[in-house]
Order: C-alpha cells, then sequence, then structure tokens
C-alpha cells in the first residue's frame, strides 16, 4: 500500500470511522439511566470520607 492508496483511504473511510466513534460516545454519555451515574460521580469530590 502506498501513500496515495493510504492517503484515499484515511480521506474517505477515516472520517466515517471517526464519525461512527463520535456518535457512539454521544449516544453511550446521554442512555436512559446514566443520569443517576454521573450525579454521583459528579458529587465525589464534595465527599468527606
Amino acid at each position: 500500500m502506498d501513500y496515495h492508496q493510504f492517503r484515499h483511504l484515511a480521506d474517505s473511510w477515516g472520517l466515517v470511522y471517526l464519525m461512527v466513534v463520535f456518535v457512539a460516545a454521544v449516544a453511550f454519555l446521554f442512555r436512559p439511566g446514566a443520569k443517576a451515574f454521573y450525579d454521583r460521580a459528579a458529587r465525589i469530590p464534595l465527599d468527606e470520607e
């Protein structure tokens, strides 16, 4: 695989791959039931234990 083939692959399918990863990360963060987990994690620095 030479430079031009790799560059074409990265320009086309690399962008698609990164978009899929981004959408999956956002969907994971906003999934149902995640609010309670993130509320507990936000209170960790305030705990006196």
